[in-house]
């Protein structure tokens, strides 16, 4: 078996800490551009930062038209599908919570689809840790906020935003292959800019509010939600089982209320904390190390280290 790296060890937490603080921090930035804007504005300071350092370090690009294609796809899905149509989505007056508990069937349909597009099987143990996740999860957000009637199509651009990151997860472990860090954040956030910046040219005013807290929240958004934790995203697909990855997002709702209780004053009740403590033993679970069977029939570590970045 081979030793996992250090940092790898520790990618879960810190990939939870940044993608859960993003939330609160996008929140705030809302006040002060409009959704498809400050997503456009995201990426392009994204490519700013990362070229510079592309041209110095001049990192190894994807050797076939066909490896460009997969990054580029799995960066459309993520970052325009995934994010795009969240966004959208509170803009058409979908509840925080409505989108939350949507968005965390996420980890439950990545282990139906696994057996059959990544050949991984999900143990009866790590069906229980997905459902003790899952139910975690809601106690968190319902605990917070009454879900009210919810528009029916910011609930259906929820759904496809769903799909968005599931067929990312899902197609990074299928096709993704070991790419630099640059590389691959340079091909993901082009694509995204590619299409929110006319996106939002052509539905949004493009009206940016420019304050020194504002150049605070962008920074956050660029550097620990765009290239850090999904750095870290992408590097722990590749790296381990896909459901035990995706369970990790079942503690996201929690700990995004965990953040926006100093950030934006919303209290966390004391039955968020137990669910917050539910979805973490739902987790705890899904990433037990289990033994399952390959294609060949020979039994193997299920969390056997492939690739690393």
């Amino acid at each position: 078996m081979i030793k996992r790296p250090l940092w790898l060890a520790a990618a879960p937490i810190i990939f939870l800490l940044l993608w859960s603080g993003g939330f609160g921090v996008a929140k705030l930035g809302l006040q002060h551009a409009e959704p498809l804007t400050l997503l456009a504005l995201r990426y392009t300071c994204v490519l700013v930062l990362l070229l510079p350092l592309a041209l110095i370090i001049r990192p190894p690009l994807p050797k076939t038209k066909r490896a460009w294609a997969d990054v580029a796809i799995t960066g459309f899905l993520i970052q325009v599908v995934y994010f795009g149509l969240c966004y959208i989505a509170f803009k058409a007056g979908v509840s925080a919570g409505g989108v939350a508990i949507i968005v965390c069937l996420q980890p439950i349909l990545v282990a139906l689809a696994a057996p059959y597009t990544v050949k991984e099987a999900t143990t009866r143990l790590g069906w229980i840790g997905l459902g003790l996740g899952l139910a975690g999860a809601a106690i968190a957000i319902l605990s917070r906020s009454s879900l009210q009637a919810e528009n029916p199509w910011g609930i259906l651009l929820t759904f496809g935003a769903l799909m968005g990151m599931t067929g990312g997860t899902l197609y990074e472990k299928r096709f993704g292959v070991s790419q630099h860090p640059i590389t691959a954040n340079l091909i993901q956030y082009a694509t995204g800019a590619l299409f929110t910046l006319p996106a939002a040219y052509l539905t949004e005013g493009m009206i940016v509010q420019w304050s020194p807290e504002f150049l605070l929240i962008l920074g956050y958004l660029v550097i620990g939600n765009s290239i850090l934790a999904i750095s870290l995203l992408l590097a722990m697909i590749r790296a381990g089982e896909v459901a035990r990855v995706s369970a990790l997002f079942y503690l996201v709702p929690a700990l995004s209320a965990l953040f926006a209780w100093p950030l934006l004053g919303e209290a966390m009740p004391p039955l968020a904390w137990a669910g917050m403590a539910l979805a973490g033993l739902g987790v705890a679970l899904v990433s037990k190390k289990s033994r399952v069977s390959n294609k060949s029939g020979v039994t193997a570590p299920s969390d056997k280290l492939n690739e690393t970045l």
